[in-house]
């Protein structure tokens, strides 16, 4: 049998009898089997006891604008120390990160570098981040390097903010809830068939998630939709997601609606189409969401955050980098609106 030594025992599993685990972490809830991997490839169970293979294995370290999560309203005009390490839970064909994310999956390894959470800490300090980001890949999956640097970053005044897609499990977000301070989520589509043939996951766990946090935590959230010429930009599909998240999240939860560029293994489509951007963004202030911002196309007016009850212009961005920040003490210095947020 393998050596334990190396791994990290994991978190939110318990027995399920005859050595096999039953983990708690995400939406798949695996059932694993003694010497087998989880659906993420990077939780094993030897003996069992589930491990995270991962733990330490960093595959990524930098300081990033709090802007590139993207979080609007969280720390704006900050840095943030982005950390990743390799694996998912999803099978996304359009993923940006899918050198890291897919790796366990494709190459069998698990590549990085052993960090210990005082050195990322450090590093985040060293380098003027005001936050630490778990990030690049799914959080949820290396949960327990998360939450061993959680409570360092706290204690040198640093916040912790999770890039997630959404397919933690109620208890995973409890166990998160008290050290986690922001959070982006992406809403990827509002069709499970959607989830099911792009992303190897499901649509329920995802909303149940977003409702959850907006509901019964504390935890900042906003909420991105990488927008997909043809298979999620209907007008129709638009207005049910808008409408559940103004219902569900609440209209001050911003939404990011991203540009779609061609990449792994979803490169026979075009470019988002701006006009389609622009649409979708009209289609949610319609729904009575306040703050909706367009991805991925430095540039534009919707990159700019107005106040919702007399549209001052508070915050002006090119892409990462804020031009200007008018917002005093959170709120709108013309008609004294409060602006929704993390340290606005």
């Amino acid at each position: 049998m393998e050596s334990t030594e190396v791994f990290k025992e994991a978190v939110l599993w318990e027995p399920a009898g005859g050595q096999k685990v039953r983990c708690h972490l995400c939406g798949c809830r695996c059932l694993i089997g003694t010497g087998t991997l989880g659906h993420c490839n990077v939780r094993k169970n030897l003996g069992g006891t589930l491990y995270s293979l991962n733990y330490h294995k960093v595959c990524a370290a930098n300081p990033d604008p709090i802007e590139k999560k993207p979080l609007y309203h969280f720390q704006p005009g900050s840095r943030s120390f982005s950390i990743a390490a390799v694996g998912c839970n999803f099978r996304c064909e359009f993923c940006q990160n899918w050198q890291i994310s897919q790796a366990a999956l494709e190459t069998g390894r698990i590549a990085g570098e052993n960090l210990t959470p005082e050195q990322i800490v450090e590093a985040a300090v060293r380098t003027g981040c005001r936050s630490i980001a778990y990030t690049y890949t799914e959080p949820t999956i290396f949960m327990e390097l998360c939450h061993a640097c959680a409570a360092p970053a706290k204690a040198r005044g640093l916040a912790n903010v999770f890039v997630s897609n959404g397919y933690m499990t109620r208890e995973a977000i409890d166990f998160a809830a008290p050290w986690l301070d922001g959070i982006n989520v992406d809403l990827k589509a509002f069709r499970d068939d959607y989830y099911v043939s792009l992303c190897g996951a499901r649509l329920p766990p995802v909303l149940d998630t977003i409702a959850y946090l907006a509901k019964q935590t504390n935890i900042w959230i906003e909420i991105t939709t990488l927008l997909l010429p043809g298979q999620n930009d209907s007008d129709e599909e638009l207005k049910q997601l808008a409408d559940w998240l103004a219902a569900r999240a609440g209209p001050d939860v911003p939404w990011h609606i991203s540009r779609f560029h061609p990449q792994y293994k979803y490169t026979d489509s075009e470019a988002t189409p701006l006009e389609s951007l622009q649409r979708a963004a009209e289609i949610g202030q319609a729904a009575g969401l306040h703050y909706v911002y367009l991805g991925n196309v430095p540039g534009a007016d919707g990159e700019n955050t107005y106040c919702h009850h007399c549209h001052k212009k508070l915050i002006e961005r090119l892409g990462y980098h804020i031009a200007a920040n008018h917002v005093k003490d959170s709120k709108c210095p013309k008609c004294g609106t409060t602006i929704p947020g993390f340290g606005v």
